[in-house]
């Protein structure tokens, strides 16, 4: 008798943002994509709605990239935390670094810290930098006491030194280990140098853990009980460095997933530019809440320190800058008379005066208003943006600032600061890293990305803008996309003249590769695990490093990337090798999915262009209106032109040529 073979799981890639929730999966052998408004004050039951609406019944596999880790350290909703550290190095995390982000701000208030002094503990130990151990901790039944009688809910352990010999940060652990709290462990989480910067990591993964841990719980009884799941359910979480992992990982360190969605952007702009033969780009991300930029030669690269919330995170991150502008951003005008936007954002609730709760002016009403977006096609018709509403509440905003402006005047400068700022921040991954944003193709998604790309491209001199498949969900589909990803690090701080220590590195690269192939077993994934090798190198006497390939031309290399950033190097200088680091990748069954060219969105639907009315460039002009899906690849097109789908809008303007490549892509030629 023939046994009916098991269903496949469907496979899908959820990326909650601020106003959208944004879903892709395979149907088929066709892409598709749903967009449902986001539920802030519980994430979960957007998803639910969707797979709901998806009709979901089968086994599922989800793919997570979530806001949630963000949103915690920006409202200060996070653990009650404890901190155990070395004796006397109880307020690094408040002493901090002497850089100061606004020197001469008189004003400027600094970041509290995520642990009150009342929740740092000091032990007696003390480990060398050569990792020997001089002082073993004593009294760690006192300890225990102690830190059991204030209550915390996560414990952060970071002890002097640990990096290179965790043997007294073991022996606290097993006296914690009682207390039955989450331990985030320094040696484990981050091994490497600098005190403050490891600390702050530990800190913040132990502030977000339980909060974490009672949301995956969450939404995992949520989908499985609406979807109607018997346990044929797997989730797994998108992390800041490009990459997915298992849910359990991330719930024991979700310090690494702080920054899921905009990583997954980076890693969907990426697949979809080499599809049209572009390996340099920089991402612009404009969402509703805010905007997301970054750049990538070839593929995303990940980088070792950032910060976010004010806060110092060490763990490998993309590098990704945000600026608080997006479709939902606020206008204002400060007590100077200047128009200001953002970074305050309507979101998804009350949201813009468009979306018909909403009474204050947004950068979305601004768009509506001057017919760049066009109201009855926004999701492809499924919701109507109400511009009768927002001329008047925006009228009579703008009597009660007794502004002047007409109403096409103040939305056109509503444009022109969003575009300024975005503008600002495209700068900051480019030039300010010793890059000409020339030498690179713009590739803009998100809700509002293609409305404002062609101007920024024109500001920059860049020569093209790419338009991907399903601009409006490209974040959940590089989600979709992606690679399980494991980063490790060590740190060795060994000096080299004339020889760098071949033999050292390759034993403690082998070493390193052993624990990522030990990791990827006991999570039970399978296949070819491909490794990466780099290490953070800087001249003696510097403070910061580079981070180079790991080849045996190291020390020229490093050279090499050294008078690129910087302008110049030396010869016959010492240098020193900081940190080794490794990147584990095992493809996924999912990843050959950014090389298929099978595309749909969720309710398709062709249209004949028309000719409206528009304000482009200070006046009016009849722009022609496509949608997208009617418009035949290979064939150009001339602006100024509205091109609509259901994910997002695109402008052309006047003198630029359009068309859909072999790939899908919308490619839009900037210079004449």
């Amino acid at each position: 008798m023939r046994r009916n073979p098991q269903p496949q799981p469907l496979c899908v890639a959820v990326d909650t943002g601020g106003t959208f929730t944004d879903c892709v999966w395979i149907d088929q052998g066709r892409t598709r994509m749903l967009k449902v408004f986001s539920t802030p004050d519980d994430p979960s039951r957007a998803i639910a709605d969707a797979l709901d609406k998806i009709g979901v019944r089968g086994p599922l596999t989800l793919l997570h990239g979530t806001t949630v880790g963000t949103n915690t350290l920006l409202q200060r909703k996070g653990a009650r935390v404890a901190l155990i550290t070395t004796a006397g190095f109880e307020d690094a995390i408040e002493i901090g670094r002497q850089a100061r982000p606004k020197l001469y701000d008189f004003f400027f208030d600094r970041v509290e810290p995520l642990v009150p002094s009342e929740m740092r503990f000091g032990v007696e130990e003390r480990t060398s930098s050569g990792g020997e151990i001089l002082q073993s901790p004593d009294d760690l039944g006192t300890l225990t006491q102690e830190v059991a009688k204030n209550n915390p809910e996560a414990i952060a352990i970071s002890l002097l030194f640990c990096f290179a010999n965790p043997q007294n940060e073991n022996l606290v652990v097993k006296a914690l280990e009682p207390l039955s709290v989450p331990l985030s462990v320094s040696h484990k989480i981050l091994p490497e140098f600098r005190e403050y910067e490891r600390t702050s990591t530990v800190v913040v993964n132990a502030y977000l853990q339980p909060v974490m841990q009672r949301y995956f719980e969450n939404l995992d009884r949520r989908f499985r009980t609406q979807a109607g799941h018997n346990g044929d359910a797997r989730v797994f979480v998108m992390q800041s460095s490009g990459g997915i992992t298992a849910l359990n990982a991330a719930v024991r360190e979700p310090v690494r997933t702080v920054l899921s969605g905009p990583a997954g952007g980076v890693v969907g702009a990426a697949a979809m530019a080499r599809r049209s033969g572009h390996d340099r780009i920089i991402s612009f991300d404009m969402g509703g809440t805010s905007t997301d930029v970054a750049l990538a030669e070839r593929e995303p690269g990940a980088g070792g320190q950032s910060e976010i919330a004010g806060l110092s995170v060490g763990v490998p991150m993309l590098d990704v800058h945000t600026v608080g502008a997006g479709g939902g951003s606020i206008a204002r005008f400060d007590a100077a008379g200047a128009l200001r936007v953002g970074p305050e954002s309507a979101g998804a609730d009350p949201g813009p005066i468009c979306y018909g709760r909403g009474t204050r002016p947004t950068v979305t009403d601004a768009n509506l208003i001057l017919g760049r977006l066009q109201g009855d096609r926004f999701l492809g018709g499924d919701f109507h943006l109400d511009r009768n509403r927002t001329c008047q509440l925006t009228s009579e905003w703008l009597q009660r600032q007794r502004c002047r402006l007409s109403l096409e005047q103040f939305a056109a400068g509503v444009i022109r600061v969003v575009n300024a700022t975005m503008e600002k921040a495209i700068r900051v991954v480019s030039v300010e890293r010793g890059y000409d944003p020339r030498a690179f193709a713009l590739v803009a998604f998100g809700g509002a990305g293609g409305l404002h790309a062609c101007e920024l491209a024109e500001a920059l001199n860049i020569s093209s803008v790419i338009i991907p498949v399903l601009p409006g969900a490209l974040s959940a589909f590089g989600i979709l996309v992606s690679d399980v990803v494991k980063d490790y690090s060590r740190t060795v701080l060994w000096r080299a003249l004339h020889e760098v220590p071949f033999r050292r590195l390759d034993a403690e690269f082998s070493a390193l590769r052993r624990k990522a192939q030990r990791d990827f077993r006991q999570e039970g994934w399978r296949g070819e695990i491909l490794h990466r090798l780099s290490v953070d190198v800087r001249f003696r006497g510097q403070g910061y490093e580079l981070n180079v390939p790991y080849t045996r031309h190291l020390a020229q290399a490093f050279a090499r990337e050294h008078k690129r950033r910087y302008g110049y190097t030396y010869s016959g200088r010492e240098i020193e090798l900081v940190t080794l680091r490794l990147r584990s990748t095992v493809q996924s069954s999912q990843s050959r999915l950014s090389r298929t060219k099978q595309f749909d969105r969720f309710k398709p639907e062709k249209r004949m262009p028309e000719k409206r009315l528009v304000w482009l460039g200070g006046k009016k002009v009849l722009a022609a209106i496509y949608d997208r899906n009617s418009q035949h690849p290979g064939r150009k097109y001339s602006g100024p032109a509205i091109i609509t789908e259901y994910s997002a809008t695109t402008v052309v303007p006047a003198g630029k040529r359009f068309w859909i490549d072999p790939s899908g892509n919308l490619v839009i030629s900037i210079r004449k």
